[in-house]
């Protein structure tokens, strides 16, 4: 039964299970976004999908565990839950094998999600789930409703076109990508050559989107806020693996710059602690203490 009291912040996609050659662990950039927001003490929900098998259930339990709402999180009898497999080269990067039809390409639009979205102040969302037209459909009804909208591009091969990505971009009031995302747009919008900060504020001219942050992997990021740039250089880790690394820092980008309004040079330190630290760690969700912070410099 849904709460009379909304969340802070609703993420929108894709659940599934990262299975790497020797285990499996919980992901999809959506849920590690609300997880790790959770974990912050915002209170948040995830709109989504899930089968009605051994995986989903599993997913259940473990959101369950950590006390993340389950509410929206529709079950489908026909497909399964999604998976992927994940390959980590020699310095912990990663790349994925990435299953369809699975049950967040069904996810369904209906008067509760839509009463949460409108409601909630942050809507977060990927591209990833626009691979399905049914998903799709869903996202941009709710993108309709949003107050402020928070995209996290994932330029997935072959599951995305440069239009729809346009696009979503238009629609949003922040986007965050990486500096390969960042070059592929600039490539196709005709900008490729200028530098970082020339791309990002074309970017943001052309999309009518005043805040735009760049993650640069181990060299921190660029953030965009307000017509002025602020950036970080990152922070040096021994990299145990980079999966939900990107998540964990617009998890934690949101929580400052958009939640508690902290200035943007303080919140994008932040989130490039935190990711650097989730880095560092094994697994997108991965437990960070007050000691990680305090050892990080």
């Amino acid at each position: 039964m849904m709460s009379e009291k909304f969340p802070k912040a609703v993420c929108f996609g894709e659940i599934l299970w990262d299975v790497f050659p020797t285990h499996k662990v919980i992901g999809g950039a959506p849920l590690n976004v609300a997880l790790r927001l959770h974990s912050f003490g915002i209170y948040t929900h995830i709109i989504s999908r899930i089968g009605n098998d051994n995986n989903g259930k599993e997913a259940l339990n473990y959101l369950n565990e950590a006390g993340l709402s389950t509410d929206l999180i529709q079950i489908d009898e026909t497909h399964n839950t999604g998976y992927v497999n994940v390959f980590l080269d020699q310095t912990g990067s990663a790349t994925y094998e990435i299953f369809k039809p699975v049950a967040w390409d069904n996810i369904q639009l209906n008067r509760e999600n839509q009463n949460i979205v409108t409601n909630t102040e942050i809507f977060i969302f990927g591209s990833l789930a626009c691979r399905s037209e049914t998903s799709k459909s869903t996202l941009l009804s709710l993108l309709s409703e949003a107050q402020y909208s928070v995209f996290d591009v994932n330029l997935r091969p072959p599951d995305f076109t440069m239009d729809l990505i346009i696009d979503l971009m238009r629609r949003s009031d922040f986007i965050k990508l990486n500096d390969e995302e960042l070059e592929q747009i600039s490539d196709v919008m005709g900008f490729q050559n200028n530098t970082m900060e020339d791309q990002i504020k074309y970017l943001a001219e052309q999309t009518n989107t005043q805040a735009i942050c760049v993650t640069r992997g181990g060299d921190g990021a660029l953030l965009y806020y307000e017509s002025q740039f602020y950036s970080n250089s990152g922070y040096s880790v021994i990299v145990k693996d980079t999966v939900g690394a990107g998540d964990s820092f617009l998890a934690s980008m949101v929580l400052k710059l958009l939640i508690e309004k902290a200035n943007p040079e303080d919140a994008l330190d932040f989130a490039c602690k935190v990711g650097a630290l989730v880095a560092s760690k094994e697994g997108a969700n991965a437990e960070i203490t007050k000691t990680d912070f305090e050892s990080i410099t």
